[in-house]
């Protein structure tokens, strides 16, 4: 007799160290304390997915999963935002707590083989692109040329720092980094996201390429105008919403949006998709 395997228990995990990213964002490194937990995670989980996150006695919370698949390891970057993230932040190494997935449908990075890749993400939207930059590089004869654009209100809103000082020293990748408002340290662009497509050493084209854009609203609305200037179709832009997933796998309907479940038919949609649902981001 086989034993269904029971969807909304969390599989408990261990975290083995917290490393500080920006104000009130860390990044979480764990794994499963089952081994072949771990195994059929790393195996299942694609650029994009998410996670539900158990902090015992206080709740639960989606999360995205930035780590690439070819990384061999997970972890969360959470921002400090109820009583569930904010116990996560008081923890440290060799706390429990539980994880269930991955959900969702992520970016089906195969699909855009041959294709060039835009990624445009400001602030904390870095989260969720984060894994599909380091999929793509590493498999980078996969794809045509790379292309990352960042940016935050000042300089000490960039995640992922030591990410990008390597890449601005490849030449597999063309890493942009921009700030709003610089500080006396910042040597780099000044301006917003949109702005780096302007600078005289970007060479952006819309043919046979695909852009990934997340971040807050008021960017993602001028980065959407600035792309579709440049001759990007709304099929060519691709973006996560953002919703409080509260079962992950399309049963509470607390997700929905129009037809749409954004556990199960997302988190990753095209422009148009987002557009056909109504929803104003």
């Amino acid at each position: 007799m086989s034993v269904t395997e029971n969807i909304y228990e969390p599989k408990p995990a261990v975290l083995e160290r917290v490393v500080d990213e920006i104000d009130e964002v860390k990044t979480f490194y764990w794994r499963f304390i089952d081994e072949s937990e771990q195994r059929r995670f790393l195996e299942r989980f694609e650029p994009g997915q998410f996670a539900q996150v158990s902090i015992f006695g206080h709740g639960e919370f989606p999360a995205s999963l930035p780590p690439s698949p070819t990384e061999g390891e997970l972890f969360f970057t959470v921002r400090k935002v109820g009583s569930a993230t904010s116990a996560m932040h008081e923890m440290g190494p060799g706390a429990v707590f539980g994880v269930r997935g991955p959900y969702g449908n992520g970016f089906k990075m195969e699909s855009y083989a041959g294709m060039n890749l835009v990624f445009v993400a400001g602030g904390i939207g870095m989260i969720p692109l984060r894994s599909c930059i380091v999929y793509a590089l590493a498999n980078r004869e996969m794809f045509g040329d790379v292309k990352v654009f960042y940016g935050a209100r000042e300089p000490r809103g960039l995640m992922y720092m030591p990410l990008w000082r390597e890449y601005e020293e490849s030449k597999d990748v063309e890493c942009h980094l921009t700030v709003d408002k610089a500080d006396a340290e910042w040597s780099g662009h000044v301006g917003v996201v949109g702005s780096l497509f302007k600078k005289r050493d970007v060479n952006l084209t819309s043919k046979n390429t695909v852009a990934f854009v997340c971040g807050p609203p008021v960017m993602f609305r001028f980065v959407i105008r600035d792309l579709k200037t440049l001759g990007f179709s709304d099929s060519q832009i691709i973006s996560t919403l953002e919703r409080y997933m509260k079962c992950g796998v399309g049963k509470c309907g607390h997700c929905c949006i129009g037809v749409a479940y954004v556990c199960v038919d997302g988190p990753v949609f095209t422009y148009k998709q987002i557009k056909q649902l109504g929803e104003d981001i």
